[in-house]
């Protein structure tokens, strides 16, 4: 008996997929903006609906159906009963926020002790402090306060005391300096954070607050100068490295030139009570006896007095070199050698305009 035919497989192409059987992609949930929730009863459009956080549930203000149950209370979860309270403390519970110029996390649980609690209470005290006792911080904490202290007598505004802070934690965490005193360090960040938050102070008057001598104040300024400048190149090259782009000032240092006669005058205007006139008249007088070079080889404090005294009577708010010498911190004699000199060349100095407009006028100028 002969054996049946093998079967023959024939190949072809595969069948097309259907695309409305394809898988499609999950998308993420997302709430139907849509859809609002009314009462089945009332059917009011907008619904009048009342959140009873206490019980969790949604409830219709007009029939008093429960249309939800187990919603989440998003309100604060403490209340302050500050002005009830007898000794006006604020029981909430959210704590300071975190100080940029600590280390740590600052997350630290602290256990109150009054006179009048029990042995176990200051014991427990006790040794929770003893635990979390941080010699580091507590150093900072010093050194924070007295140079909040420092700027305050020389009256400079916050932001130049928090970057004399950051400069100086820059210093302590890179361990440099250990053989310096910690009032010059102090000092010489002062003096760098009042030339980088525009408000520049003098070494006399660095000195007159913080006590250090003005040579030493000279040379940890021109260390710390140093100091941050390299830390600045050592950083934009690691961040060139790891192929990101270095922000300007992003390092919290940046190189400025030295104060300027102008940079003064405004401060010792005011000092001295003068109107806008006349700072702006000796701020303009300021900056031409720089670029003509009238005052080549005196420091800034003389030029700016100086020009301040030949600005005031210029617009008939004499002050005399005395004024202006306890202000500046100069001698009346420095300040009056200054003016010789720029008596002879008034004539570049001061603006043609401000003598047509009667603003100024060279009659009342104190003859030589």
């Amino acid at each position: 008996m002969a054996n049946p035919p093998a079967s023959v497989m024939v190949m072809g192409p595969p069948p097309i997929p259907d695309p409305s059987l394809a898988v499609k992609p999950q998308e993420p949930w997302r709430e139907n903006l849509s859809m609002h929730l009314i009462c089945k009863d009332c059917k009011e459009d907008p619904p009048n609906l009342v959140e009873d956080f206490s019980a969790g549930d949604t409830v219709c203000g007009s029939c008093g159906l429960v249309l939800g149950d187990r919603i989440v209370d998003t309100r604060s979860e403490w209340r302050t009963f500050t002005n009830d309270d007898q000794n006006n403390d604020d029981p909430s519970r959210v704590g300071d926020g975190a100080n940029p110029l600590l280390n740590g996390a600052q997350l630290q649980t602290t256990i109150a002790f009054s006179g009048g609690g029990s042995a176990k209470a200051r014991d427990l005290s006790r040794a929770q402090n003893r635990a979390t006792h941080d010699k580091a911080a507590k150093a900072l904490l010093a050194a924070y306060k007295e140079i909040q202290a420092w700027c305050d007598g020389m009256r400079i505004p916050k932001n130049g005391s928090d970057t004399a802070k950051h400069l100086f934690k820059i210093t302590q965490d890179e361990g440099a300096f250990r053989g310096k005193s910690q009032e010059t360090v102090i000092a010489g960040c002062i003096f760098i954070a009042c030339r980088q938050c525009k408000v520049p102070r003098t070494f006399r008057e660095v000195f007159s607050i913080t006590k250090v001598s003005k040579p030493e104040i000279g040379r940890i300024f021109k260390q710390l100068e140093k100091f941050f400048g390299d830390r600045n190149e050592k950083l934009k090259a690691s961040i060139i490295e790891s192929g990101g782009v270095p922000v300007e000032n992003g390092t919290g240092f940046a190189n400025v030139e030295s104060t300027t006669p102008k940079d003064l005058c405004n401060r010792f205007c005011n000092q001295l009570h003068l109107s806008q006139k006349c700072t702006v008249m000796s701020q303009d007088i300021a900056s031409k006896t720089e670029t003509t070079g009238v005052l080549a080889g005196r420091s800034p404090i003389s030029t700016a007095a100086a020009c301040i005294f030949m600005a005031s009577y210029l617009a008939g708010e004499g002050r005399t070199a005395k004024d202006i010498s306890q202000v500046a911190g100069v001698s009346d004699g420095t300040i009056r050698n200054a003016y010789k000199i720029m008596y002879q060349r008034k004539q570049e100095l001061v603006k043609p305009e401000w003598i047509a407009d009667g603003r100024a006028d060279f009659k009342r100028l104190p003859p030589l």
